[in-house]
């Protein structure tokens, strides 16, 4: 079964591998999603990063496949583990104004999180113009050659592909926004922050494509190794259970800030026992040090991972309103 494939049968609600539970019992659906617009709505696109298959011999006993997570809110809710040929899947708005965003879920790199933190920011995004591109992402410990490189790959890939179909869309190259969630937010740190280094071999014209994306909105973002503030789940996911230090500092956001880093929205709760706080803190000092322009908002209340749910009615319910704001005159 090929991407597109698995992606539709997930959406119908074909037979799926295995199962998540994040909140137990799920609830009854909500007869107010707020946040939540058109939850039915498929991709419009899916393309390929790796058309040729990605770097690297794909390891053996992998087999990509959706699982399905429980949630308070009753809405379709699939997350992608063992993913061997990570992918984009495109949603184009009605009336698109030229600015492009690409969405990068979370998962603590143990799985990515497709339809909680991409799809549903995506259709939310799309009702302003925006065209919305969600990635997929290969998972640094199931066996890559290129290690805790492994998603660097695929986002720097994925941003040239987003800027190569932006270019044929009549899209602004430009303007092209990363937005990643948790450990997808150390992903869309690690692409703002390492854009130009080698990390693969290039395959063809859209390689010789800059990554460097325009803008970059981190969400509750995983950003250090270091403890004590480190999520450990997702350090060992991405290193293992090194003690290095080189190691540990080369994939620790805060020490790889450069200045001609792209501008930088953060976002975070106060009360954020899984990812903490000081994640944000630290990176938005290591970014306003260098002279790159930043915003930082805290949330007293909201956890970790709210994405768009359940925030009608909260102070979370402004933080899409305040990313839009930035982005727009940033």
């Amino acid at each position: 079964m090929d991407r597109r494939e698995l992606l539709k049968g997930a959406a119908l609600g074909l037979p799926l591998v295995g199962a998540l539970s994040a909140c137990g019992k799920a609830a009854a659906p909500s007869a107010d999603q707020g946040f939540i617009i058109d939850p039915g709505r498929q991709p419009d696109e899916i393309i390929p990063l790796w058309p040729e298959g990605p770097p690297g011999d794909v390891p053996e006993g992998l087999n990509e496949h959706l699982v399905v997570r429980q949630n308070a809110y009753g809405l379709p809710d699939h997350a992608a583990n063992e993913i061997t040929n990570p992918a984009l899947s495109v949603f184009r708005p009605a009336n698109p104004t030229g600015e492009v965003l690409l969405l990068i879920p979370g998962g603590g790199y143990n799985y990515v999180v497709v339809e909680k933190e991409g799809w549903e920011g995506a259709r939310y995004f799309n009702q302003f113009g925006i065209t919305c591109y969600v990635m997929t992402y290969r998972l640094p410990q199931q066996g890559w050659t290129a290690g805790a490189d492994t998603p660097l790959q695929d986002a720097q890939r994925a941003l040239r592909v987003v800027r190569h179909d932006a270019a044929i869309k009549d899209l602004d190259t430009a303007n092209i926004t990363i937005m990643g969630f948790s450990a997808g937010g150390h992903v869309a740190g690690s692409l703002g922050l390492r854009f130009d280094e080698a990390v693969y071999a290039p395959n063809d014209e859209v390689d010789q494509l800059s990554a460097r994306p325009d803008r970059m909105v981190l969400v509750y973002p995983v950003a250090t190794m270091r403890d004590p503030h480190v999520h450990a789940g997702s350090r060992r996911n991405l290193l293992g259970d090194t003690q290095d230090e080189t190691a540990i500092e080369t994939y620790s956001l805060e020490t790889r800030v450069r200045a001609d880093a792209p501008p930088a929205f953060l976002l975070h709760s106060a009360d954020d026992n899984a990812v903490p706080v000081q994640n944000s803190l630290m990176t938005f000092e290591a970014l306003r040090n260098a002279g790159v322009p930043a915003a930082l908002h805290v949330f007293t209340h909201g956890e970790h991972g709210f994405g768009l749910r359940g925030l009608e009615g909260t102070p979370l319910s402004a933080w899409p309103g305040l990313v839009l704001d930035w982005w727009r005159q940033a």
